[in-house]
């Protein structure tokens, strides 16, 4: 069979089966579905870099390991918040030429880091301490404190939605730095996500 199998790979296919049932969830409706399925890939997305450093792996499977993982993310944090953008409103033409630009500035900064951090491992087999610009995963963060204003602002959600997509999508691709976050860092984001569950919840049945 083509391909790389091992343990390393498995919460990078956790992340895009995540997605793709999330895509499911906004074409039925199920907003609140297809945001948990965003967090999910997030939560998957955080974690799968340090399961991948317990092997000992080639450099073809690091290769692959890079090229899955924005493969995977792509749909995760690209295809999956535009159709829940679709789903909220932005169904006229403006609405998805919006959509389109949040998953091409996507696209384009998941490859131009493919090229990026293949050359660095080339010179290095240091991890990587920062990135430049917004990183994609942070969508499974951003999202879902968005959606949850939708329960304040109903008639031009889908205005605020398309605005913070359009943002987004240019700190996908300006140059600034990030600093990467340390375990402490996405121990916090783990906790930031629970609260944000929580809060969706409770605004469902309020």
């Amino acid at each position: 069979m083509l391909g790389f199998y091992n343990y390393t790979v498995i919460l990078t296919y956790m992340s895009l089966i995540s997605s793709v049932v999330g895509i499911t969830f906004a074409f039925q409706d199920n907003i609140f579905g297809a945001v948990m399925c965003l967090m999910i890939s997030g939560f998957c997305d955080m974690f799968d870099g340090k399961v991948a450093k317990t092997m000992k792996r080639t450099e073809e499977e690091k290769k692959f390991g890079i090229q899955i993982d924005s493969l995977s993310d792509l749909v995760a944090f690209g295809v999956l918040p535009a159709i829940i953008g679709y789903n909220v409103g932005l169904n006229e033409w403006w609405g998805v030429a919006i959509m389109s630009i949040f998953i091409l500035a996507a696209l384009i900064r998941l490859a131009y880091f493919n090229v990026l951090e293949e050359a660095r491992q080339k010179k290095t087999s240091e991890t990587r301490k920062e990135y430049l610009g917004l990183p994609v995963t942070s969508d499974a963060l951003i999202i879902p404190i968005v959606y949850a204003l939708r329960f304040f602002i109903k008639s031009n959600f889908h205005i605020l939605y398309a605005f913070v997509l359009l943002m987004v999508s240019f700190l996908f691709l300006f140059k600034f730095k990030v600093k990467k976050p340390t375990i402490k860092g996405m121990i916090m984001m783990t906790i930031v996500g629970a609260i944000e569950i929580l809060l969706l919840i409770w605004l469902m049945k309020w």
